[in-house]
C-alpha cells in the first residue's frame, strides 16, 4: 500500500472525528456549518477520484491539515479560537490572528493542489508560466471566497458577522486575498522541489 493509499483513509477518519467533536457544541452553529462545508465537499471528491487520479502524499497531507484548520475555526469562530488568543498575547497583536493564518493556508495549500493538477492533467511544462498560473488560481480561489462572504452577509445579515471575522478591520478583505497570495508564493518556493520529487517517484501519473 502506497503512502497516498494510507493518508487518504486516515484523513477521512481524522476529519470525521474532528467534525463530530467540533459539531457537538460550536460557538455558533451556522458559522460552524459554513466553515466546515469545504471539508464536507472535499472528502467525497477525494474518495471518488482516488482511483482515477490519486494525488501525491504531500498534497493529501496538506489537504488534511487544511481541513483541520477549517474545522477548528468553525468550532470557535475564527475570531475566538484559543490558539489565536494565545498567539495574540504572545506576539502583542491587536486582534486574534487565526483568521490571517487561515487565509495564508487558503493560498498555501490549494497552490500545491493546483500545481499538481496543472502538471499532471494539463501538461503545463514551463516553470515560469506554471508558477504564475498557480498564483492566479490561488488568488482566484481567495477572491471567490470573499464573494461568498459578501453573499452570506447580504443573505443572512448580522448573523454572518462571525463567519466574516473582520474584527473591525475595514481592509480585512484585501488582507485576506493578499495573505492567500503570499501563501501560494511561499508554497511554491518552499515545497516545489519536494513536490517535484514526489511526482517523479509517483510516476507522474496522467489522468485518464
Amino acid at each position: 500500500m502506497s503512502a497516498s493509499d494510507r493518508i487518504l483513509p486516515a484523513t477521512c477518519v481524522l476529519w470525521t472525528a474532528a467534525l463530530i467533536a467540533s459539531g457537538i457544541a460550536p460557538y455558533d452553529r451556522l458559522t460552524w456549518f459554513m466553515e466546515v462545508l469545504p471539508v464536507l465537499i472535499a472528502a467525497p471528491l477525494l474518495l471518488l477520484t482516488r482511483e482515477r487520479l490519486p494525488l501525491t502524499p504531500l498534497v493529501y497531507a496538506l489537504i488534511a491539515v487544511h481541513g483541520l484548520i477549517l474545522i477548528y475555526g468553525g468550532a470557535y469562530t475564527y475570531a475566538r479560537t484559543p490558539l489565536g488568543f494565545w498567539l495574540q498575547d504572545l506576539l502583542g497583536l491587536s486582534r486574534n490572528p487565526y483568521d490571517r493564518i487561515g487565509h495564508i493556508a487558503q493560498g498555501f495549500i490549494p497552490a500545491l493542489l493546483a500545481r499538481e493538477l496543472l502538471l499532471r492533467v494539463f501538461g503545463i511544462s514551463g516553470r515560469k508560466i506554471l508558477f504564475f498560473l498557480v498564483l492566479c488560481i490561488a488568488l482566484a480561489i481567495s477572491a471567490f471566497y470573499e464573494l461568498i462572504e459578501w453573499w452570506a452577509a447580504l443573505l443572512i445579515g448580522a448573523e454572518a458577522d462571525e463567519f466574516l471575522a473582520t474584527q473591525g478591520d475595514v481592509w480585512d478583505t484585501q488582507w485576506d486575498m493578499f495573505l492567500a497570495l503570499c501563501g501560494a508564493f511561499a508554497a511554491q518556493l518552499l515545497l516545489g522541489r519536494w513536490h517535484d520529487r514526489q511526482l517523479a517517484n509517483f510516476g507522474s501519473a496522467k489522468a485518464p
